[in-house]
């Protein structure tokens, strides 16, 4: 795969596909994927409708890192409910209470042969969760998280959508494109209430980056992963109204959205190339769809995996 060259600052920079950057990094295609949403990998952006690409600065800073490549893998490593509630040294009932409370953010989700969701989590986020809230590892639930879950409230999705739009923001400084990460959460009931003007509203539409790399043919599951990435809950869907007023009226401040009839031009959102079905076909792993309903055995890192047993 070819190394490319682009002008940064006045020099010029060396850089790589994704495929490469993976191999060099010595990340498995989905630990990559995850790399590049979380921020642990930086990339660049290497023209109008092309795929984002990694720096080679960007891939010796991490080879030179201390503990490489366990250190990054580390910080990849995903659980589902019943490790991480063995990581965590709690029953899996309490890792489920303290999860549906949204005490921790899962960071992806697969939709099982049942058709039900099924969660992950960032290892390093159970740690650390463990380590700050010991005093929520034995004994009663607190009373304000018992209430919660009492009322059947699963905050899973919630803080799933806030983690996962927090992750598209960081990706893009445009504000047509802010705007549009923004309304991603909302279904199109909720984003014509939010965006009356058919001009923006087309355009933010077309901007709008995919939550999940692709949804799948299969119409139960499609239901399925609609209601994980769209919110339903009323103050929820009032929280993403009001931070895409917010980002209109900067965008509207920037420049224009175009007319409907008029091509938006070549400009593209950079989350789509790093979640998107190319993107995972470079790499030579699952499809994008597989990449959502199609789980992966997870690998654990000795060294954190031991930090919290020295813990304990």
């Amino acid at each position: 795969m070819a190394v490319q060259q682009r002008e940064v600052r006045g020099a010029t920079e060396e850089s790589v596909a994704f495929g490469r950057a993976a191999r060099e990094l010595e990340l498995k295609p989905r630990e990559f994927e995850l790399a590049v949403q979380l921020g642990d990998v930086r990339t660049v952006d290497s023209g109008p409708g092309r795929r984002r690409r990694v720096t080679r600065a960007e891939i010796e800073r991490h080879r030179s890192a201390d503990g490489f490549p366990e250190g990054l893998r580390s910080r990849l490593w995903v659980v589902g409910t019943a490790e991480g509630a063995e990581l965590m040294g709690v029953s899996p009932a309490r890792f489920g209470r303290l999860a549906r409370g949204g005490c921790f953010a899962p960071v992806r989700f697969y939709v099982n042969r049942y058709r039900a969701v099924v969660w992950h989590y960032l290892a390093a986020d159970l740690v650390d969760f463990a380590d700050r809230n010991p005093e929520l590892l034995t004994g009663r639930t607190p009373s304000l998280l018992r209430t919660a879950l009492e009322e059947r409230e699963d905050r899973r999705g919630r803080s799933w959508r806030a983690r996962r739009l927090d992750q598209l923001l960081a990706q893009t400084e445009d504000p047509w494109e802010r705007a549009a990460v923004a309304a991603s959460a909302l279904t199109p009931e909720d984003l014509a209430a939010g965006v009356p003007d058919q001009d923006e509203r087309a355009y933010v539409t077309v901007l709008r980056p995919p939550l999940v790399p692709a949804r799948p043919d299969a119409m139960a599951t499609h239901e399925v992963i609609e209601s994980v990435i769209l919110a339903e809950d009323p103050d929820e869907i009032e929280w993403h109204r009001h931070r895409l007023t917010a980002a209109l009226a900067q965008a509207r401040a920037v420049r224009p959205a175009p007319a409907r009839d008029v091509p938006p031009g070549p400009m593209v959102s950079p989350a789509a190339p790093m979640t998107g079905t190319e993107a995972l076909a470079e790499m030579n792993t699952v499809s994008a769809a597989e990449a959502v309903t199609k789980r992966t055995e997870p690998v654990r890192p000795r060294g954190l995996w031991a930090r919290l047993r020295r813990r304990t």
